[in-house]
């Protein structure tokens, strides 16, 4: 972590740590875990588990295991562990020889299942999966025994062996605690711990047709591996009294199971079910889509992993669900961006410009900061000839008030080249399009000062025609129109609030030569445009470059002309 980058307070979790190191519990050990499911890319909300889970360990001298939760071998590819740790690593954390997967426990598990079967605290249950749920009863309801509760524990281990040896068809048994029927927490009222499921595992291949349930091997796994603080976002407070009723059960490691509120960000969704949807029914263009909340897809956008730290820090972590404004992700973004992204000149939608009195043959070398926030990063040339392009926003044959750009007869300055001044304008005789400029220069400006004192009040960035390079430039934007689009009080499906304007494709665009060597990931920024990045879709020949995010919070001037309408 930089220096730069906002620290972590001592929130809620840090103190309840703190206070367990100083009271000397674990023997003064701190050891935690990240423990995702390999059925699916990360995203955002994950950000923040992932800032919680290694940073508590990095700042207790602790260490902070990644395990895959590999239980359900339907859903689990190698390409979602390989991405997972890829993403992790980004994030700038690293698990070392901490690397751990549910199913490396699969036969404790077993032999811990058929110890409770022993006991008679489970029981094989014929029951289909909708007959379970509609035994369990409801909230002011409780649940109804299933005629299987009360086998002997003799028959259940041998039914429960027969399961292990692929003896009965997928979803024809499951094995269950016997808890409380009766519980208020539904959590409590006979969980399945195991279902068959004859499907080849990623890592245990064929050895197993039985696989345990996430919560019967969550709170083991947890146990074997000794973590010390099972740090968990608040959806599993209710699992929290079944977790401690396993591991007492069985006499083993307790962990501290502590909740925390969930990062939810205005504008996108965090189910990865719903993203799986916009994936598949190609809303976006796969899983790293720059308009996806996923790691992948950010990164691919250009942000940084020191801002989205920044997020996680500036969020804090409570226990209250909140909805974060996706404003202060992209505050962050910029600020980040600002400090380390070099400037570049690049024209969105070129207009050409012709400077009738420079000489047609001459090209100057001019020289350029590269950043202004950091000297050290020093400066460039960029060459300046007779034709260039400027933005086609820039100028106005009949501009408005108070519109400090070019326009006919108006003067205005280069970035660190000359002033020139608008003499004619240019139009396609069919349409009336403006098609070129015609201006002069003042050779005294070189630079973009003038040595008489003369003000202008317009700065344009540019390119030159002759030495520019084309690229497509891709213009992302928010991927919904309302910040909390699954939870709209209209009843509307998700889907009906994807932003229509959410991508736009420039695909004649012009920047300065100096990207020619850019490589796929690289950020800059366009002056007076925002912050970009190099695309992966970059090859020979062809430059694509992704907008990261605008120079300053346009959205909110948009939202709110729309309010007053």
């Amino acid at each position: 972590m930089t220096t730069a980058e906002a620290q972590p307070a001592l929130d809620f979790v840090r103190q309840i740590v703190a206070e367990d190191v100083k009271a000397n519990k674990h023997a003064g050990r701190v050891v935690t875990r990240f423990p995702p499911e390999p059925n699916g890319y990360l995203h955002i909300g994950h950000a923040k588990a992932i800032c919680l889970d290694f940073g508590v360990a990095q700042e207790f001298g602790g260490t902070c295991h990644l395990r895959f939760d590999d239980t359900n071998p339907t859903k689990e590819e190698q390409k979602y562990i390989d991405a997972i740790k890829a993403d992790i690593r980004w994030l700038g954390f690293e698990w070392g020889e901490h690397e751990y997967y549910a199913s490396d426990y699969f036969q404790q598990l077993y032999d811990w299942a058929v110890a409770l079967i022993t006991e008679g605290k489970a029981y094989v249950d014929e029951l289909t999966a909708e007959q379970i749920r509609e035994h369990r009863g409801t909230l002011t309801e409780p649940g109804r025994e299933s005629p299987s509760r009360n086998r002997s524990p003799k028959e259940n281990l041998d039914l429960f062996e027969r399961m292990k040896n692929g003896e009965f068809p997928d979803g024809s048994r499951v094995l269950r605690a016997k808890i409380d029927m009766a519980s208020p927490n539904l959590n409590m009222r006979d969980p399945v711990l195991y279902r068959i499921l004859h499907a080849t595992h990623p890592r245990t291949g064929e050895a197993w047709c039985v696989y345990p349930m996430y919560d019967w091997a969550h709170g083991q796994s947890d146990s074997i591996e000794g973590i010390t603080h099972s740090l968990c976002t608040l959806e599993f407070e209710d699992h929290r009294p079944l977790y401690d009723w396993f591991v007492e059960q069985l006499g083993i490691h307790h962990p501290q199971q502590i909740e925390f509120a969930r990062l939810n960000l205005t504008y996108v969704v965090m189910s990865k079910r719903k993203l799986l949807e916009l994936v598949e029914d190609r809303h976006v263009d796969g899983w790293d889509d720059p308009r996806m909340p996923t790691l992948c897809g950010l990164r691919r956008r250009g942000y940084t992993p020191e801002a989205i730290r920044n997020l996680c820090a500036k969020v804090g972590v409570t226990k209250h669900n909140s909805l974060t404004d996706a404003a202060l992700l992209e505050h962050t973004l910029r600020d980040d961006l600002n400090k380390r992204s070099p400037r570049v000149m690049g024209v969105l939608r070129p207009l050409r410009v012709v400077i009738e009195n420079y000489p047609e043959d001459q090209v100057e070398e001019l020289e350029a900061i590269n950043n202004p926030e950091d000297e050290s990063m020093g400066t460039r040339t960029v060459p300046f000839s007779r034709v260039v392009y400027i933005e086609r926003d820039d100028f106005r044959e009949d501009p408005p008030r108070k519109f400090f750009r070019l326009a006919p007869g108006k003067e205005v300055r280069l970035r660190y080249a000359y002033f020139i001044t608008c003499t004619d304008v240019v139009k396609d005789e069919n349409t009336g399009e403006v098609t070129e400029l015609r201006c002069t220069y003042d050779p005294a400006t070189r630079g973009g000062d003038s040595p008489d004192g003369r003000k202008v009040k317009g700065t344009l960035h540019w390119v030159s025609a002759s030495h520019a390079l084309s690229a497509e430039v891709r213009l992302y934007d928010r991927l919904f129109t309302v910040p909390d689009p699954t939870g709209d009080k209209s009843g509307k499906d998700y889907r009906e609030f994807l932003n229509p304007d959410s991508i736009e494709v420039l695909t004649d665009c012009k920047v300065e030569p100096s990207l020619g060597n850019a490589q796929p990931g690289d950020r800059f920024q366009f002056e007076r445009l925002g912050y970009f990045c190099i695309d992966r879709d970059s090859s020979d020949g062809r430059l694509v470059i992704n907008r990261t995010v605008t120079l300053r919070d346009s959205w909110a001037k948009i939202e709110q002309a729309s309010s007053k309408k």
